[in-house]
């Protein structure tokens, strides 16, 4: 896990940059990141093109492009380690693309977790609000 940005209350935002993290994370927090980590990680090494033809020199940069190009998946964690939220965020945390923000078993994350959603918004400059972010909202 790489480290993104620190939220109140003693609880961090962290990037997920491997599938075994992914994994854990979907174990952990009862829902599915690993999937959708694994399909939007497979698209990007779709879009990459080698600067090369020749064979043995074909992937180099192609993990760099992978990062670049699939969304951010991200955990809070709390000071223990324990994940609490899940989000997933445009490529970069910029421009358009989809949102979300589960909390264990797809939960609503916002009513105890609204502090440090609010401050992730805004280390990349975003709103994310309950009503778009929140794929499980009745």
């Amino acid at each position: 896990m790489d480290y993104v940005c620190d939220a109140p209350t003693d609880r961090t935002w962290f990037r997920l940059v491997s599938e075994a993290e992914a994994t854990r994370e979907s174990d952990e927090m009862r829902h599915a990141v690993e999937k959708h980590y694994r399909r939007e990680r497979e698209k990007a090494a779709e879009s990459f093109r080698p600067l090369t033809n020749v064979y043995i020199e074909q992937d180099i940069g192609k993990e760099g492009h992978i990062q670049r190009a699939m969304p951010l998946f991200l955990t809070l964690r709390d000071q223990d380690g324990r994940a609490l939220v899940t989000a997933m965020l445009p490529a970069g945390g910029r421009g358009n693309g989809p949102v979300i923000i589960v909390g264990p078993g797809n939960a609503d994350p916002y009513p105890e977790h609204g502090d440090a959603i609010r401050a992730l918004g805004e280390h990349f400059g975003l709103t994310l609000d309950r009503a778009t972010c929140y794929p499980y909202r009745r």
